[in-house]
């Protein structure tokens, strides 16, 4: 089945010619409010009919909802071909965030991330990538005109920039004003560092924030929990970092998952100052999710590393913990899920 938020509205004008051009934004419209094709009422009974037996109109549909504390709820999600996967939607003092995921599992293989443990098995397309948005808008009481969402991340299951194409046709769904209208200011993508991915994005027209899951600052220590520091080396990942602020004017994320006896020492602290200050960048340490298997910790130092770093005048904070307790890092739900015959 082919599904309607896959497609722009020149697209669907496209696609469905033999119809009068104000059928595209009516179907448009209906799809990014989360309507279904038979909600689709303003639509001819016989139209309809033709659409349910080519499309769906968004790309997923809500298996469960679990709800946290501080308004965090995690949703896992059905797709047209029965996959699984994550998002997790958050109250926050300055509007409603939502975390979507890019890709059916992931292949960079952290090995402080769960959605990763079982690889990659496909890409999202651009429309099951919004369908996570269009869903919990609805489920949250908003539309089109009035959302219950006003930022999105895309640091859910899957690596953004390993799905380039699709996170790039994304962007220009969410950002459609007739849509959703989501504005790339209140947009942040989340890379492990795929340093010509970066180099793309930065020359594309598109300029979300930037974020760099770094986790270590040096190459050695990177490398033994980071597969992907084996092809890019960090001076690679803060030069092309550099080439997107000078891009974009966007000031770009470190994301510092803490990790006992690996990346939380004083030296590794001097170590990341160097790499960033007198950078327009900001840290966020994270305090480390635990992933079966892994066998790591998390540091019991966050305080004392984010001290070190301020004091040589790096601009740091420690994240705020959200979703922790509706298991909201990235795969640690969908494990459970399948891990329990599906009897969360």
């Amino acid at each position: 089945m082919k599904i309607l938020l896959d497609y722009s509205i020149n697209e669907l004008k496209e696609t469905f010619s033999s119809q009068k051009s104000f059928v595209a934004e009516q179907i448009f419209s209906f799809a990014h409010n989360g309507k279904s094709v038979d909600e689709m009422t303003s639509l001819s009974k016989e139209f309809r009919e033709y659409l349910k037996d080519e499309y769906v109109s968004v790309g997923a549909e809500v298996l469960k909802e679990f709800k946290g504390k501080e308004g965090t709820s995690k949703f896992l999600l059905k797709l047209v071909d029965n996959q699984l996967i994550e998002c997790v939607f958050m109250e926050n003092n300055y509007g409603n965030t939502i975390c979507v995921s890019t890709q059916v599992g992931c292949r960079m293989g952290c090995k402080f991330c769960a959605s990763g443990k079982d690889g990659l098995s496909r890409n999202l397309s651009a429309g099951e990538i919004l369908s996570q948005i269009v869903l919990v808008n609805r489920l949250k009481g908003g539309n089109i005109s009035k959302r219950a969402i006003s930022n999105v991340v895309l640091m859910g299951s899957g690596e953004p920039l390993d799905n380039y194409d699709n996170v790039v046709k994304f962007f220009s769904l969410l950002n459609e004003k007739k849509g959703i209208n989501v504005s790339e200011r209140n947009i942040s993508l989340s890379t492990c560092g795929i340093c010509d991915k970066i180099y793309s994005l930065a020359d594309s027209g598109h300029h979300p924030t930037l974020t760099i899951s770094l986790h270590a600052a040096d190459d050695v220590s990177r490398k033994k929990i980071m597969p992907i520091a084996n092809k890019y080396s960090i001076d690679e990942i803060i030069k092309a970092t550099k080439y997107y602020f000078e891009k974009t004017g966007r000031r770009v994320i470190f994301e510092y998952s803490l990790i006992e006896g690996v990346n939380d020492s004083l030296d590794e602290a001097k170590k990341l100052s160097t790499l960033v200050k007198g950078f327009p960048s900001h840290v966020n340490l994270i305090r480390l999710n635990k992933v079966d298997g892994a066998n790591l910790s998390c540091s019991g130092g966050a305080k004392k590393f984010l001290s070190a770093l301020t004091s040589m005048g790096v601009s740091a904070t420690i994240r705020r913990s959200l979703g922790s307790d509706v298991e909201g890092a990235c795969g640690q739900l969908k494990r459970r899920y399948l891990g329990e015959g599906q009897n969360c």
